[in-house]
């Protein structure tokens, strides 16, 4: 008998449930986003200026995930609806974890669908979640060598949100090398520069998803 290796069956069974969920997501025409970064990029900053400034004909909710706290859902339940997933030492979400939190959290009549995946630039790459897109977060604070040590995540991402851009007097980072790297990785990613102190970048933020959503929606009633 053939044996199947053990990493591969895990990752055709959560290819099977992310599809599943792709499926759901079309359905309820809710644009899901998948939100990778290092630990301290700033992805729960980022999703506390989005819920806090979310415009009135817009809406959203959060599955956050961490390896042993609740403290980002905490923080995000003050603006709006979240859900932990704690992952009990894994050092990402899968589609199973997806699937299963969104049983405590009601996405009908939803915009968006924010994951925040576990900080991580590695785990989180290989793992389909039934997103419409994965967003990696870069800060000017951890070093300038992200996209080339990383790259398959640049490579799996549709945009590049380099954050903290309010410190970028303040720290040794080069951005034109950074911005030239991801591009070199992936030609097709696209790029924001944000602060969550300043407030920079948010404004086009917002124009991001509301253009996504818009051809998210396109192409989701075309097939239905």
């Amino acid at each position: 008998m053939k044996r199947v290796p053990l990493k591969q069956k895990v990752l055709n069974e959560n290819d099977r449930i992310a599809q599943k969920l792709r499926a759901l997501f079309a359905k309820q025409r809710i644009l899901a986003l998948n939100f990778v970064s290092s630990p301290g990029s700033g992805k729960t900053s980022l999703l506390e200026q989005t819920l806090m400034r979310m415009p009135d004909d817009l809406s959203a909710v959060v599955l956050t995930g961490d390896i042993a706290t609740d403290k980002d859902a905490e923080r995000l339940l003050r603006y709006g609806t979240a859900k932990q997933i704690t992952t009990g030492g894994s050092c990402h979400l899968d589609a199973g974890m997806v699937d299963k939190g969104l049983e405590e959290l009601s996405i009908e009549n939803k915009d968006f669908l924010f994951i925040e995946n576990v900080g991580n630039l590695v785990c989180p790459a290989g793992f389909d979640l039934g997103e419409d897109a994965k967003i990696v977060l870069l800060s000017v604070t951890e070093g300038d060598d992200k996209p080339l040590k990383y790259p398959n995540i640049i490579v799996r991402s549709d945009l590049v949100i380099l954050n903290k851009m309010d410190l970028l007097p303040y720290v040794p980072f080069d951005e034109h090398a950074v911005l030239t790297n991801a591009r070199r990785v992936n030609p097709r990613i696209e790029i924001l520069k944000t602060s969550c102190t300043s407030g920079e970048g948010i404004d086009e933020w917002f124009r991001w998803l509301r253009e996504r959503l818009k051809t998210f929606r396109s192409r989701t009633q075309e097939l239905n």
